[in-house]
């Protein structure tokens, strides 16, 4: 074969012709839709990843002020001890790098349904075809007299993973042995039902280890919790005599706190004074949610958004879907498993939509684990699905832990670890590549 010599000039042509031709190879089609997700926990940052992988076509922007998200679920275990806070840190990079998020590091500050527009604090306008709003909770500030954000400081509520997280670890850790633990516990509904009584439960595994003349007082404004008998077992088989639980109708209701006093007051004007004290105070949907009118204003669920249960998209706004903590889910509760589940519904509901395909009536699942000490764990289990009544439970479909299982060592022992499975398998899935 004889070889063509090229010219110089003719080289750099062919060599510019194949550049340019390979640069139109490697463009991408404009994005058939652009949806906007509001809160990077584990509704939203499901949902955006979820949204990539249904149809990488859809251009997804995910408002997230912050870098990385540390989770509420396994707080606890932070605060007594045996787990370290990078452990429940969880990066974007992911998100952004492989499944091609865009992820905008501010906060969402205004939704306009009508424009279908969301502002940021910074000044930015992203216009949507869908809206996922994820905001997670907020604390309802003076709605437990004397409890505002600068008696949290002092009296740490601790329930959104972070720096009050590790305040609450430093005041026991800095707490004398001999001293009182108090917990005031709020009426429903709230974030994570069985999380309080999770808490109480490994920050006495703490103070046995550690402090074990402690104390420690729950006051309730419930007189019954989640798996409470399957905690009240664990608590007198493995801190006897240390807990306390004061529920409703003992006069367990906290209406007043004395942060300078370091004092609860409840309902009939006891006064309880304690070394250290965590506050879990009323609660509802995040402000942008509250703010653009998506929550109700009215009757036993005012502040959260009502959804319609067989989309999630608002009932009182086109074409945003309210998912996680702020959503009324019926039956579901409000928990990082149910989010993540929620999440991944709206994607693939979303993404039929957007492709003019039929969607489907949803069916969930949550499961709720906690952790009594770093190696006996219970939990409750639930499917639930849509109806035209709202999100019900399936009879028959779920359970909690048995409370005299066989071998109950052995088997505390395994749900321990089905926990500590859940939260590694669920947040790889959430926020991995």
């Amino acid at each position: 074969m004889t070889a063509t010599k090229l010219s110089r000039r003719a080289f750099t042509g062919t060599l510019l012709a194949t550049t340019a031709l390979s640069a139109c190879a490697v463009q991408t089609a404009p994005a058939k839709a652009h949806v906007v997700v509001i809160g990077g926990g584990f509704g939203g940052a499901t949902a955006a990843k979820f949204l990539r992988l249904e149809d990488p076509g859809i251009a997804v922007t995910m408002i997230e002020p912050k870098d990385a998200f540390v989770t509420c679920p396994f707080s606890n275990y932070v605060i007594a001890g045996f787990k370290r806070i990078d452990e429940i840190t969880h990066s974007y990079a992911a998100l952004t790098s492989v499944h091609g998020v865009r992820h905008v590091r501010d906060m969402a500050a205004a939704i306009d349904p009508a424009a279908k527009t969301v502002r940021t604090a910074g000044g930015q306008t992203f216009k949507y075809d869908k809206l996922v709003v994820s905001p997670g909770i907020d604390i309802r500030w003076g709605a437990l007299e004397g409890y505002t954000e600068a008696a949290a400081e002092r009296l740490p509520h601790a329930w959104a993973g972070g720096p009050q997280t590790l305040l609450l670890r430093r005041q026991l850790e800095a707490m004398p042995d001999g001293g009182v633990v108090a917990l005031s516990l709020p009426g429903n509904p709230f974030r994570c039902p069985p999380g309080p009584y999770e808490r109480i439960s490994v920050i006495a595994h703490y103070l046995k280890a550690n402090k074990p003349r402690s104390k420690i007082l729950a006051l309730d404004a419930k007189d019954a919790f989640s798996k409470q008998g399957l905690f009240q077992d664990g608590w007198n088989a493995l801190y006897p005599g240390m807990i306390e639980w004061v529920p409703l109708g003992k006069d367990g209701r906290v209406v007043r706190v004395l942060a300078d006093e370091m004092t609860l007051v409840s309902e009939f004007g006891e006064r309880h004074r304690a070394n250290v004290i965590n506050v879990v105070p009323p609660q509802f949907a995040g402000r942008i949610a509250r703010d653009a009118g998506l929550a109700a204003t009215e009757g036993g669920m005012a502040g959260w958004c009502p959804v319609d249960p067989f989309t999630f998209e608002s009932t009182r706004a086109k074409d945003i879907h309210v998912i996680g903590d702020a959503s009324i889910a019926g039956a579901m509760p409000k928990s990082g498993f149910a989010a993540n589940s929620q999440g991944k519904f709206v994607a693939k509901a979303i993404a039929a939509a957007l492709n003019g395909r039929p969607t489907f009536a949803p069916v969930f699942a949550n499961t709720c684990y906690s952790l009594l000490a770093p190696e006996y764990g219970i939990s409750v289990a639930d499917i639930f699905r849509a109806t035209p009544q709202g999100i019900v439970a399936v009879q028959g479909a779920g359970g909690v832990s048995p409370r005299t299982p066989q071998d109950a060592a052995q088997h505390r022992l395994l749900e321990a670890r089905y926990a500590y499975g859940w939260y590694s398998s669920t947040t790889r899935e959430v926020w991995g590549a």
